[in-house]
Order: structure tokens, then C-alpha cells, then sequence
């Protein structure tokens, strides 16, 4: 049978064998570690997702949804479903958005920044959002006023997101006439926005929950 195979033939073949089946042993490896390491990842995935923003990023992105509602709110024509679930969602996560402000970041900001005339503000067009709100709630939607105020309400928020949000431009001439922005002016301060982002997250879900029991 093993006519013609000498025996150097032979152990080319046993050497042959034994890389290949090495190569394979390290490939099965290799698998099993890649299947291992993607098992792993959702873990991490999720320890990912559950650190919580700071508290900036969790204001921003709060700020992000509610403008985007109030686009797509801006674009539609007679479908009233959708509006009053857009409406419902705006208000409610505004409500929300205001609250954690209130109780939890401006007195922080207070502190750190001691600017108490650009809290005081935030806070004065808080309560003019807040009404504007209470007007909605206790209305249905194609009643008249019901889209000019929805627009309003947009306008003022977005509005008080810049004010929060952006840093002004000016040319240096004109510095002493730079209106300062919220959280840029929180930047220089001592304040621990990791620290309260997840403070801020907490009460937000308890709140949400709340609101929509």
C-alpha cells in the first residue's frame, strides 16, 4: 500500500501533516478568541451606555431632540396624529428639561460662575416657556392658535438653547459688549460637570416616569 513512497517522502508528508494541523489548531484558536471578544463587546457595549453623560452633554442632547420635534412639527400639513403626539413630546420633555435646570444645574452654575443675572434670566424664561405650555396642554390640536403656538414655543426655546449654547464672536473692539453664553462661560470654572451629569440623568428619568404616569 505503501508502494513507491520512500521513507524521506514519508516524513515530508508527517511534517506536511503536522503544519497543517497546527495552522488549523492556531486558526480554531483564533476563532474562538474572535467569538469570545464579540460575546464580550454587548457587555462592554452597555457598560459603555450606562456612564453617564456629563452634564452638558446630557443638556445638549436633550436640547438636540426637542429642536428636532419641533422641525418635523413645522413641516407637516394636516396630519393631526401626529402633531399632537409631536406636541406631547415637546411638552413633556421641556417640562422635564426645565426641572433638572432649576433644582439641580443652575444652582451649580450659580456657584461656579457667580453670574447671577444670566441665571436669573434662564430661569425668568423658564416661566415664560413653562406658561406657554400650560396654554398647549389645555388645548387640541387644528384649535385656533394651537400651530402659532407651537411655532412660539419653538422660537423661544431655541432661543434660550443659543443663549445657553453658543459663544458670541465679536471682533475685539466690540468685546466689551459680548453677551456671555451659559456653558461657555462654565468652561474656566471649578465645577464638576462629570460628577452631577449623573445626578442630572437620575432625576430625569424620575421625572420622565412621573409625568408620565
Amino acid at each position: 500500500m505503501l508502494s513507491g513512497f520512500n521513507s524521506a517522502t514519508l516524513t515530508a508528508y508527517s511534517i506536511k501533516g503536522y503544519i497543517m494541523a497546527t495552522k488549523a489548531k492556531t486558526r480554531a484558536g483564533r476563532v474562538a478568541e474572535r467569538k469570545t471578544i464579540r460575546s464580550q463587546s454587548p457587555d462592554r457595549k452597555k457598560e459603555t451606555q450606562a456612564a453617564s453623560p456629563s452634564a452638558i452633554d446630557l443638556l445638549e442632547q436633550d436640547h438636540r431632540e426637542v429642536e428636532e420635534w419641533f422641525d418635523e412639527y413645522d413641516e407637516l400639513k394636516e396630519d393631526d396624529a401626529r402633531k399632537a403626539e409631536l406636541a406631547q413630546k415637546i411638552c413633556l420633555a421641556l417640562k422635564v428639561h426645565a426641572q433638572i435646570e432649576e433644582e439641580i444645574f443652575y444652582p451649580q452654575a450659580r456657584e461656579a460662575t457667580k453670574d447671577n443675572d444670566l441665571i436669573d434670566e434662564a430661569v425668568v424664561e423658564h416661566a415664560t416657556v413653562k406658561n406657554l405650555i400650560a396654554e398647549i396642554e389645555s388645548m387640541e390640536v387644528g384649535e385656533d392658535l394651537y400651530d402659532a403656538k407651537i411655532r412660539v414655543l419653538g422660537e423661544m426655546v431655541k432661543q434660550h438653547i443659543k443663549e445657553e449654547e453658543e459663544e458670541e464672536e465679536e471682533e475685539e473692539e466690540e468685546e466689551e459688549e459680548e453677551e456671555e453664553e451659559l456653558f461657555p462661560e462654565l468652561g474656566p470654572t471649578k465645577i464638576d460637570l462629570e460628577g452631577f451629569g449623573k445626578e442630572l440623568a437620575e432625576r430625569k428619568e424620575e421625572l420622565m416616569a412621573e409625568m408620565q404616569a
